[in-house]
């Protein structure tokens, strides 16, 4: 059995995103391109982005800190600190409405 602080986590990729170029970073604490199920944290400056891109599987966010919008077309949830979002089968995109991290949970269709 394995145990991670999620919170110590979120606070080493803020920081790691404050002094990013893209404003954000990110680190899997679970799975991998070899597994089906990958847990991935993201951190995001206030004012950045995850651009449109396509789903590789199921996929939901839980919302550790912070505030976000899932946007899928016309269509958009706005997600806070304790939020469970899940993640559209289409394109879509995530926008950090102000410093935030999530942890991304993906089941990659074989």
């Amino acid at each position: 059995m394995e145990k991670l602080s999620l919170e110590a986590q979120v606070r080493e990729l803020l920081k790691l995103a404050a002094t990013a170029s893209t404003g954000r970073s990110a680190h899997t604490v679970y799975g991998g391109h070899e597994h089906v199920l990958r847990q991935t944290l993201i951190a995001l400056n206030a004012g950045t982005s995850l651009s449109e891109h396509e789903n590789p599987g199921e996929a939901t966010l839980l919302v550790l800190r912070g505030r976000v919008l899932l946007i899928d077309g016309e269509t958009s949830w706005e997600g806070r600190t304790g939020d469970f979002l899940v993640v559209p089968q289409s394109r879509h995109s995530l926008d950090a409405l102000e410093d935030s991290a999530v942890l991304l949970t993906v089941a990659k269709h074989g």
